[in-house]
């Protein structure tokens, strides 16, 4: 058996890190579609444990005026928003998470996603369509709706808002999805210019 023991060494400085958005605030226009980064903002992963769902709407009413989701939507109070993310999973944009420790397992998640904001509602039904196998029509996918699919190759969720359709993805995909996004874009624009 082969020991070997470290002599300890002078500390070494740590830098701070600071936390920032991974498109710093771009934003495009083509033609009547627009696409924005958005800023970073606390976001937290929740998935009550077995049994406690109810325990966790309890909490989440109490805390923050906002139930638990119903599958494919979104439920919008003054402290924070809540969204469906899959069974038994939802994210919480809100300042803090209440204290769920005892009912539900939460995690903070808001370096792990960018979000960016595709408007108005009809030209980001139009630019999505040739990305995503959903009808993100405002007519078919109305403020307060929320769906996990996919954006090209990439694992999305879109959430319908009054202006347009939220885009959030898994932040190391962000610089490929805002490009998929723009190119999209582009090909709308280029096609109404023919017209």
């Amino acid at each position: 058996m082969i020991r070997c023991s470290l002599t300890p060494k002078e500390s070494v400085p740590v830098p701070d890190l600071i936390a920032s958005m991974p498109l710093a605030e771009r934003s495009v226009q083509r033609g009547a579609a627009t696409l924005s980064a958005l800023p970073l903002a606390p976001l937290f992963w929740i998935a009550p444990y077995p049994g406690q769902l109810e325990a966790v709407d309890a909490a989440l009413r109490a805390a923050l005026g906002l139930g638990w989701p119903q599958p494919g939507t979104c439920q919008t109070a003054q402290d924070g928003e809540i969204r469906w993310a899959g069974r038994a999973q939802a994210m919480l944009l809100a300042a803090a998470a209440p204290d769920l420790a005892q009912c539900a397992a939460v995690t903070e998640v808001w370096d792990v996603y960018a979000r960016f904001h595709v408007g108005p509602a009809d030209a980001a039904a139009e630019v999505l369509a040739r990305l995503v196998p959903l009808d993100l029509r405002p007519a078919r996918f109305q403020p307060g709706q929320t769906a996990r699919s996919l954006l090209g190759h990439i694992s999305a969720q879109f959430s319908r808002t009054e202006t347009g359709v939220e885009v959030m993805v898994m932040r190391s995909f962000a610089q490929t999805a805002f490009h998929e996004i723009e190119t999209a874009m582009q090909g709308v624009s280029g096609r109404a210019a023919l017209a």
